[in-house]
């Protein structure tokens, strides 16, 4: 393949017209209310900090100094349940200032009623511990952010706006100005026009760059946030496979209804037809030979195209190439039934399971039947390839374009079947074509 592409593909996201700022972001930063929010974010974490770090250590302490006696467990019980109120606050205060969008931890899983159960469970839950180990973390890392804040915000300003107060000095103080440099012989002032100047020039940099320092420290608040005050990746993947199983669960349900509506309407019908065909004629058989024959006849066309019906609803399931001759094959077989020449191409050095081979098979005929019925298009390719541990498929059409994964349409069922199994669908079609659909599954041999 001359073109690949990993598990970040990505479609590109262009701005548009009109909404360009005419200044730079650096040139924007200090006027921006993102920056004075953030920076409102660091003044107010070292308050906060100090009543969180107080309470954990007092409480945690007086705990454990309890510890031999029946009191100590609730005292920590409490202190944890403490820590994590003040994280479902912190996690507020987050969203608010910093835009950081963070979910809960994971919920006490009390087995019983009653305060032992309760007590129990706050002491088993590592959520709970996390929220601890934060206000304990988080206080050092305050004092380090506000002082470093604090110091270079207002600073930057003071230098930079300079020129319009130096005259304070002079009138008021006795000197010729901002005093850089003295002892008991030798004194330096910012008094001449150029030490002025420079002195403006050297806050106008610290102004601009301030917010960037205030950023990163907050970025650095954003990881404590995330790290300890949010699900943990164990159970973040939990809810992910409940999630997984109600997708897979729901997708075999819709596959049985629809194997079911197919089997009630098409052959089944049939051969109910079939049936009553075949009892009439037996019963003109010695009457009307004839007739009985060309009833015969008809039940015979009926029987074939009640075959060809099972054939399709069987391929539907589960096609006998495919577990013959592997996705090559199948793929080929799918194309050619494809209302445009389809162009295909499969590099695998072997075949995948059985379960991701089918969904392979399935996530193309389910493009290509897309491609037939909505995208008038004269040609479209599919490539299949292995890329390290994922399983690439790659569909293309030059029809009108226009799909969209989130419209509610089949390609949005197709993405939560892919997601269902570790797999990702993304969809490049803008308006006028051509369309390029991009599928990962896991590679699993």
């Amino acid at each position: 393949m001359a073109m690949e592409y990993g598990h970040g593909y990505e479609r590109g996201q262009g701005r548009p017209a009109g909404t360009g700022h005419r200044l730079p972001a650096g040139l924007r930063a200090p006027f921006e209310a993102r920056s004075w929010r953030e920076f409102g974010y660091v003044l107010l974490s070292l308050p906060i900090s100090i009543v969180l770090f107080t309470w954990t250590v007092a409480m945690v302490s007086l705990g454990a100094g309890l510890l031999v006696t029946f009191l100590g467990v609730p005292v920590l019980a409490a202190a944890l349940a403490g820590c994590r109120g003040f994280g479902a606050l912190e996690r507020a205060r987050a969203r608010t200032l910093l835009g950081l969008e963070v979910a809960a931890p994971e919920p006490l899983r009390v087995g019983k009623p009653g305060a032992l159960p309760w007590m129990g469970a706050v002491l088993k839950s590592g959520a709970s511990w996390r929220s601890t180990l934060y206000t304990l973390v988080q206080f050092p890392w305050a004092v380090f952010s506000f002082v470093v804040a604090v110091t270079l915000w207002p600073l930057g300003w003071s230098l930079l706006t300079y020129p319009l107060w130096f005259w304070v000095f002079p009138a008021y103080v006795g000197q010729g100005g901002l005093q850089l440099y003295g002892d008991e012989h030798h004194s330096v002032y910012l008094d001449n026009p150029f030490e002025i100047t420079v002195t403006a020039l050297v806050g106008l940099l610290v102004t601009l760059a301030t917010p960037w320092i205030v950023r990163a420290l907050t970025a650095v608040d954003g990881l404590l946030v995330r790290g300890l005050l949010g699900p943990s990746p164990l159970s973040a993947r939990v809810v992910e496979l409940e999630s997984d199983r109600g997708v897979v669960v729901d997708t075999a349900a819709a596959d049985l209804r629809r194997i079911e509506r197919d089997l009630h309407d098409g052959a089944q019908a049939r051969l109910v037809n079939l049936a009553m065909d075949l009892g009439l004629a037996k019963e003109k058989l010695q009457e009307d030979p004839g007739a009985a024959a060309q009833m015969v006849e008809e039940a015979h066309g009926e029987v074939k195209t009640a075959l060809q019906e099972l054939r399709d609803l069987a391929r539907g399931i589960h096609p006998a190439v495919l577990t013959d001759r592997g996705l090559d094959a199948a793929l080929s077989s799918v194309a050619s039934r494809c209302t445009v020449p389809v162009r295909v191409e499969v590099d695998l050095p072997g075949r995948p399971v059985a379960a991701i081979e089918g969904i392979a098979y399935f996530t193309v005929s389910e493009l290509l039947q897309n491609i037939s019925k909505h995208s008038r298009a004269r040609s479209a390719s599919v490539d299949v390839w292995r890329a390290e541990d994922r399983l690439m498929l790659q569909v293309i059409d030059d029809g009108v374009g226009g799909a969209d994964v989130s419209g509610g349409s089949g390609l949005a069922g197709l993405a939560g079947r892919l997601g269902a199994v570790d797999g990702v669908l993304v969809v490049d079609s803008p308006a006028g074509g051509p369309t390029r659909v991009i599928a990962e599954l896991p590679w699993r041999a």
